[in-house]
């Protein structure tokens, strides 16, 4: 009663009481009560976002009924939905689908009737997790076989399908809007009843039955009902009321009902909805999609955050008082369930709602505790838990000669917002969807991450199709963006995995090879050739760091690790000076010269860090930034067993303007056990230090740094928190907190010649230049004049003017400040 009324964290209090109560007493050990209670205990877990909690609790109901009971029983095949239900919560549909169907298969064996309804929950269950990848009809046939069932038992049918959202879900999706409306509204009423207007459960309810009148074409209902349901699931989403728990899992239906609000919002512009209900439909889809774009990197840096708190004093004894406050709470909820657990007439109405005004109070004392975390620590606050960035407050942001171009890809459209430092916002919504843009972004992508073992083997870069999404997402907005310098870039999704200075800004046909091997793509408009393109990883970290305090003017230029030795086998190499390194000299025929591409291989586990592949070549790239910023090569060139993770970890950071690591990033998986991601440093064994050999986020998170450029220069570490989404890693989150103010990162395996030329000119550059205009100008010689000469012959081999050369690093973070000091600027081939 309590969990099916709100009160999941009493419901949690009085399951975990009775299962003490039934372990101490032997004979009630053994029987299924128990296994039932670990059931609720899971699903009330699941329902406050604790979900690896109820995924263990599921797993013990699942355990307790197949030792009680055997695999065939319909007590296990019930106790075993539980845990269905937690994996759907977990987005692992796969897993869900699989055992769903086992499930089903113990209900259909051990002669359950077909108008069961656990039966058909189950197969509820087991449709949802078709229809959650995307098998829709496979989906609606799992619920005809429900019907069917259920039809000699009129009142069951009624029972199941008046109010069913998963189903009306389905028929939403499916294009059947008006069908849909009477479930739902049924179901809004039951849960209104249950839990009242600002459960979760209500509001995504709610949200559904708006999504059905916006597609059934009632605007104005869908409006009302959207503006209800959406601050109650915006809140459920940014509540962090403890930072240590398993962050909650952004839900893909939050996404479709933003997404549905935000499209609905841009039809409605300028119409009599927008007027009469006294709202700026552009500024109010603004703040919802700063609040959607949920990254999977805050996952990984929200699991370390507390672990970096205690490093800062202030901050420390915030959070400490905060933890100590949910442990109150804790341990009034177990009081509270004891005075519920008692028989009705006995328990104490006074002391019962003193408990709740006292949970209450303390949860207020929390909030206070957030808001003061939030006030003193923001840097903090924006790393647990970014907030929602109003479009004025984006605007304030800006500089003059600044603007800003935020992007959301929904499953059947893609918003636009363009925000200049003054006048008008430009905002487009063109029906272009996740799947039409990942299949453009990923055959763009084969020109710059071919696995080419040659230059020939690199494929030309389809301008025409780079163009289309240029004409697609930034000309329908271009008012509020071409008259700016700078251009900051939010995204999502794939979007993210490419760098947007790559697209031709006028339709354009590569010409005939004039000169050297890639000279044509001198020819190309590349948006990088007017724009310099800065990523963000969120609208609102801008502020955060430009509200940094200027660096201490004495730091020194440049420190940097470089060529790790990951095994004793390289260490000895090096030392006989048999090191391989890329080629200076190159065959006859040029399309035949190896390509020599950074990147760690995915197939080995943590014992097999020696097989990480050497990186000789980025001891050079370290030497040579060095001398272009005036760097004491023997006090802050660190490589080979130099480059290790004691020497990081004990060197003073916040003593250097430009910190390099030229090595792999990792991300989770990479390595059997790895759980976040890493730097990859010299081999314990070979260092002679201690440690793992990784550079961790939580590490990271520690270090105290006052840098200007974080370069991270050996791999694709802008995607490394996995999955492609994100166009920043969770290293890079890391080190913002740690206190970088930009990361110069790669987009994907980049060619070592061209990424030593790149980060070394990048260092040459005057320093009057901002971070953004540096980067711009290499990118610029890059195409126009950096070329590859052959050692031996001195001849010209190819140009720099591929993308695959000049395009794959990203500036993410402040764009302003120097490129460098006391730097000077040659011209260098």
């Amino acid at each position: 009663v309590l969990d099916t009324t709100g009160h999941h964290a009493e419901a949690e209090a009085l399951c975990r009481k009775i299962i003490a109560l039934l372990d101490v007493d032997r004979g009630l050990r053994q029987h299924p009560w128990l296994d039932e209670v670990h059931s609720y205990l899971a699903l009330t877990l699941m329902r406050q976002g604790r979900l690896l909690e109820a995924e263990n609790a599921a797993r013990s109901a699942a355990r307790g009924a197949l030792a009680r009971r055997g695999r065939f029983s319909p007590h296990t095949a019930w106790m075993l939905r539980s845990l269905v239900s937690v994996l759907l919560e977990q987005q692992r549909y796969r897993e869900a689908e699989t055992l769903a169907r086992v499930v089903v298969d113990m209900f259909e064996r051990t002669g359950t009737a077909p108008e069961s309804l656990r039966l058909a929950t189950a197969r509820a269950d087991l449709a949802r997790a078709l229809a959650s990848q995307g098998r829709d009809r496979e989906s609606l046939r799992e619920y005809d076989v429900i019907r069917a069932g259920l039809r000699r038992d009129p009142a069951s049918l009624r029972q199941f399908f008046d109010g069913h959202v998963g189903y009306a879900e389905l028929l939403l999706k499916t294009g059947s809007a008006d069908a849909a409306l009477a479930p739902l509204t049924v179901a809004l009423q039951e849960s209104r009843r249950l839990v009242g207007d600002g459960d979760r459960q209500t509001a995504a309810i709610r949200a559904s039955l708006a999504r059905a009148y916006a597609v059934s074409g009632d605007v104005s209902r869908a409006l009302d009902e959207f503006g209800e349901a959406v601050p109650t699931l915006l809140k459920r989403l940014s509540d962090v009321e403890d930072e240590a728990a398993p962050s909650w899992r952004p839900d893909p239906r939050l996404v479709v009902t933003l997404g549905a609000y935000m499209g609905l919002l841009a039809d409605t512009r300028g119409t009599p909805h927008e007027r009469e209900r006294g709202i700026d439909a552009t500024a109010e889809a603004f703040r919802l999609a700063d609040a959607a774009r949920a990254r999977a990197v805050q996952r990984a840096v929200d699991a370390n955050a507390v672990r970096a708190a205690v490093h800062r004093p202030g901050l420390a004894e915030v959070v400490r008082r905060k933890q100590d406050t949910k442990n109150e709470i804790a341990a009034l909820y177990d009081r509270l369930a004891d005075a519920l657990s008692q028989p009705r007439p006995e328990q104490d109405t006074k002391v019962i709602s003193e408990l709740r005004d006292r949970i209450e109070a303390l949860r207020n004392r929390s909030n206070v505790l957030t808001t003061q975390v939030e006030t003193e620590f923001p840097a903090y606050a924006e790393l647990v838990n970014p907030k929602p960035v109003t479009l004025a407050q984006a605007r304030a942001m800006l500089q003059p000669g600044e603007a800003l171009i935020a992007t959301l890809v929904t499953r059947d459209r893609t918003f636009v917002w363009a925000v200049p430092h003054a006048g008008p916002v430009a905002f487009a919504a063109p029906p272009i969807g996740a799947e039409e843009i990942e299949t453009t972004i990923a055959t763009l992508r084969k020109a710059l991450e071919p696995g080419a073992a040659t230059l020939g083997d690199i494929p030309d870069f389809d301008l025409a199709l780079a163009h289309r999404l240029y004409s697609s997402l930034l000309e329908p907005v271009r008012s509020g963006w071409h008259d700016a310098r700078v251009v900051f870039v939010v995204a999502n999704g794939a979007l993210g995995q490419l760098p947007l200075a790559l697209l031709p800004t006028r339709p354009t046909a590569l010409p005939p090879e004039s000169g050297a091997l890639f000279s044509n793509y001198r020819q190309v408009p590349w948006l990088a050739r007017t724009h310099a393109v800065v990523v963000l990883p969120s609208v609102g970290s801008l502020a955060t760091l430009r509200a940094l305090p200027p660096g201490e003017a004495s730091r020194r230029p440049f420190v940097g690790f470089g060529d790790p030795w990951f095994s004793h086998e390289q260490a000895a190499l090096a030392a006989a000076g048999g090191a391989t390194r890329p080629r200076d000299a190159v065959a006859l025929t040029t399309r035949s010269m190896p390509l020599t591409l950074r990147n760690a291989p995915r197939t080995f586990d943590s014992s097999d860090l020696h097989r990480l592949p050497p990186l000789p070549e980025t001891a050079e790239e370290i030497q040579s930034i060095a001398t272009a910023m005036r760097a004491d090569p023997g006090r802050d060139v660190f490589v080979g067993a130099r480059a290790n993770e004691e020497t990081v970890k004990t060197l003073d950071l916040a003593g250097y303007r430009v910190i390099a690591f030229a090595t792999h990033g990792l991300v989770a998986g990479d390595l059997e056990g790895l759980t976040q991601p890493a730097l990859a440093l010299s081999a314990p064994d070979v260092a002679g230090v201690d440690g793992d050999g990784l550079l961790t986020l939580d590490e990271i998170l520690a270090l105290r740094l006052d840098a200007d450029w974080i370069v991270l220069s050996a791999c694709n570490t802008a995607a490394g928190d996995g999955a492609g989404a994100d166009a920043v890693s969770g290293l890079g989150r890391a080190f913002f907190y740690a206190g970088a103010r930009a990361l110069l990162v790669s987009n994907w395996p980049v060619e070592t010649t061209s990424a030593r030329a790149l980060t070394t000119q990048l260092f040459r550059q005057g320093p009057r230049m901002s971070r953004a205009e540096a980067l711009q100008a290499t990118m610029k010689w890059m195409i126009d004049e950096a070329e590859f000469v052959d050692g031996e012959s001195g001849k010209i081999v190819f140009s720099y003017a591929h993308p695959i050369f000049w395009a794959p690093f990203t500036l993410v973070g402040d764009g302003g400040g120097a490129a460098a000091t006391e730097a000077r600027n040659p011209m260098i081939n």
